[in-house]
């Protein structure tokens, strides 16, 4: 019997397991990945953490789960399969066992966005892809297109742009939503190309990616677009399916709790990308980490 379990080794998880460790908790993070960090891992470069400007997502995610270990949190590969929420006793069942814990924290995270287009499932790693860090590598020299115009987006579109011959950034309005800088970034690159006001009708290729078809949404009229990859970066959705019916979400699926982390159970936290909240970003994952083991504490002197 645990004080804690904590489901998800992103920022907010490994956040949570340091402030756990330092509360003397006694605890387990779960993470079905052999590597943990979440999407962080899948960023080339992150200008916004505090003190630490241009590290890499790999490496910062890295010193973050170093320190939670260095502290002595103890991390599980193992995925989970179901949750038991409801009682005062928690009941973690993984692929390989069954967990339990006074309490629990949520830091399962979120996903990339699929769009749903002809050919996306079809050329998926044959052309199609939602990282550009762990795949852009494979399309130096070659053209590829970006499909998204938030931040996300543009950050794969200048590291793109780095490596490749050229880069298609498909939006479909006529401006981006990313931060400015960003823009300003993307729109330096000589070998970038907007195509606004635009969306992506379907993929095409021979078993391999070779063309993407776009339609202006203004006129209706279509492009054919040869390119060799494909990066779709639409947003992203929380991986919210083991909780779905057991705790209350918004109409996106996000579990909805405030800066406590306390959601509709008792006992029961959430922290990081899963939660609602207006910004989903790594410092706000990690303060939601920092929250969340704090109302854990409080929970267990109370019961």
């Amino acid at each position: 019997m645990y004080d804690l379990i904590i489901i998800g080794s992103g920022p907010a998880g490994m956040s949570a397991a340091i402030y756990a460790t330092r509360a003397k908790l006694d605890f387990i993070i779960i993470e079905q990945n052999f590597m943990g960090g979440g999407q962080v891992v899948n960023t080339y470069e992150i200008d916004n953490y505090p003190g630490l400007p241009g590290i890499s997502g790999p490496d910062l995610s890295m010193k973050i789960q170093e320190h939670a270990q260095n502290l002595g949190a103890e991390f599980v590969t193992e995925t989970v399969t179901e949750l038991d929420l409801g009682g005062e006793v928690k009941k973690v069942t993984t692929d390989m066992g069954t967990y339990e814990a006074r309490t629990v924290i949520l830091a399962m995270g979120a996903e990339h966005r699929k769009l749903g287009v002809p050919g996306e499932d079809t050329y998926a790693g044959m052309g199609v892809s939602y990282c550009a860090t762990c795949d852009g590598a494979f399309y130096r020299n070659k053209d590829t297109a970006v499909v998204g115009g938030g931040d996300v987006a543009v950050e794969d579109a200048i590291f793109l742009a780095r490596l490749c011959r050229k880069v298609y950034v498909v939006h479909r309005r006529d401006e981006l939503r990313a931060a400015k800088i960003l823009q300003e970034r993307l729109f330096a690159m000589p070998n970038v190309e907007m195509v606004w006001d635009s969306t992506l009708k379907s993929i095409e290729g021979d078993g391999q990616v070779r063309s993407i078809v776009t339609a202006c949404k203004k006129d209706g009229s279509e492009r054919t677009i040869p390119v060799d990859g494909v990066f779709i970066a639409v947003g992203i959705q929380p991986i919210s399916g083991l909780v779905s019916g057991k705790l209350d979400l918004d109409q996106g699926g996000y579990v909805i709790a405030d800066e406590t982390g306390a959601t509709s159970l008792p006992g029961v936290f959430v922290a990081g990308d899963l939660r609602k909240k207006q910004l989903r970003q790594i410092i706000t994952a990690c303060a939601d980490g920092a929250n969340a083991v704090t109302s854990v504490q409080d929970y267990l002197i109370r019961h």
